[in-house]
C-alpha cells in the first residue's frame, strides 16, 4: 500500500513538474504582456483581431447603424437580397398550404396524421439538407478559376461527384423513411385510426426525401455558380404554382371527394421531382455551355 501510494505521488510530481516547464514556455517573458497590449497605443487593433481586424471596432457590433453606412458593403450584398429573399418565400409557401389543407379540409384524423408527419419530416430532412451548404461551399472556388479546359472538366466532375453522393444519401433516407416514420409515430399516438393516415403519407415522404438530395445538390451548384435569376424566377413561380395546386385537393375535399393526407404528400412530392429535374436539367445546360466557350477559346487560339 506504501508503494503504490509512493508511486502515485511521484506520478503527479513528475506531472506538475512537466505542466510547470511548459507554462513558462508558453508564458515566457520573451512573450507580449496582454494587458500591456490592450493598453498600448500602439496596438489599437488588438481587441479586432480575425473577421474584425482592420474593418470595425467591438462597439460597432452592439450598434448595426454603424455597420449600414458602408456603402460598398451594402451592394455587394444588394443583388443577393431579391433572389434570396424570394427563394425563402417560395420554400415556405408549400408547406404553408399543406398545413392549410390538412387543416381546414382534410378532417380531424389526418390533420393529426399530418401533423406526424410533417414532424418526423422536419427531423429527417437536414441530414440532407447540408448537401447544400456543402456544394456551396466547394462550387464557387473552382468556379471562380480562370476559364479554361481545366475548369470545365473539373466543374463537371465535381457535379458528378455531387450527384452520386445525392443518390445515397436519398437512398438512406429513404431506408429511413420506411424503417423509422411508422415506429416513431406510436410515439406520438396510439390511436390506430391516426396510426392508418399516417401510413398513407409514407410514399410521398419517401419520394420527397429521396429526391431531396439530388435537388439540394443541384440547388448549391446553382447558387456557387451565381445562377442567382433562374432560381429566383423559378421560386417566385413555386410561389404562386404549389399553393394552387394545394388548394384544388382543398376544393375537392370541401366537395366530398376522397382526399386524405396520402394525396397532400403525394402532391408535394411531385412539387420536389420537378424541382430536382430542373435544377439538374440546369446544371447539364450551364455544364454544356462551360464546355462549349471552352471549344470556342481554343479554337480560336489555335488560328
Amino acid at each position: 500500500g506504501k508503494d503504490v501510494g509512493k508511486n502515485i505521488k511521484i506520478t503527479f510530481g513528475n506531472a506538475y513538474e512537466r505542466g510547470t516547464v511548459l507554462r513558462k514556455k508558453l508564458f515566457s517573458s520573451n512573450q507580449p504582456n496582454v494587458v500591456e497590449v490592450t493598453k498600448s497605443k500602439d496596438n489599437k487593433d488588438a481587441l479586432a483581431k480575425g473577421l474584425l481586424s482592420g474593418s470595425h471596432k467591438p462597439l460597432s457590433i452592439l450598434n448595426p447603424l454603424r455597420l449600414a453606412r458602408s456603402k460598398s458593403t451594402i451592394k455587394k450584398f444588394l443583388p443577393f437580397v431579391v433572389p434570396v429573399t424570394t427563394t425563402s418565400i417560395g420554400r415556405v409557401s408549400g408547406f404553408v398550404t399543406m398545413s392549410h389543407v390538412a387543416s381546414s379540409a382534410l378532417g380531424t384524423y389526418d390533420m393529426a396524421a399530418h401533423q406526424i408527419a410533417i414532424s418526423i419530416f422536419c427531423c429527417l430532412a437536414p441530414v440532407v439538407d447540408a448537401l447544400n451548404q456543402v456544394a456551396q461551399s466547394f462550387v464557387p472556388g473552382i468556379f471562380a478559376r480562370e476559364k479554361g479546359r481545366a475548369r470545365a472538366v473539373a466543374l463537371r466532375k465535381t457535379s458528378i461527384n455531387f450527384a452520386k453522393v445525392g443518390a445515397l444519401f436519398g437512398s438512406v433516407i429513404v431506408a429511413l423513411v420506411a424503417t423509422c416514420v411508422p415506429a416513431l409515430s406510436k410515439c406520438f399516438t396510439t390511436d390506430p385510426i391516426v396510426l392508418s393516415r399516417v401510413k398513407n403519407a409514407i410514399p410521398g415522404i419517401a419520394v420527397f426525401l429521396g429526391f431531396d438530395g439530388l435537388m439540394c445538390i443541384g440547388e448549391g451548384t446553382l447558387l456557387g455558380q451565381n445562377d442567382l435569376k433562374f432560381l429566383r424566377n423559378m421560386y417566385a413561380s413555386f410561389f404562386f404554382l404549389v399553393p394552387s395546386f394545394m388548394l384544388r385537393l382543398k376544393r375537392r375535399a370541401l366537395n366530398g371527394i376522397d382526399v386524405g393526407i396520402g394525396a397532400l404528400w403525394g402532391t408535394f412530392s411531385v412539387y420536389e421531382v420537378v424541382r430536382t429535374v430542373l435544377w439538374l436539367g440546369r446544371v447539364v445546360w450551364l455544364q454544356h455551355r462551360t464546355e462549349r466557350e471552352v471549344d470556342e477559346m481554343e479554337a480560336d487560339a489555335a488560328v
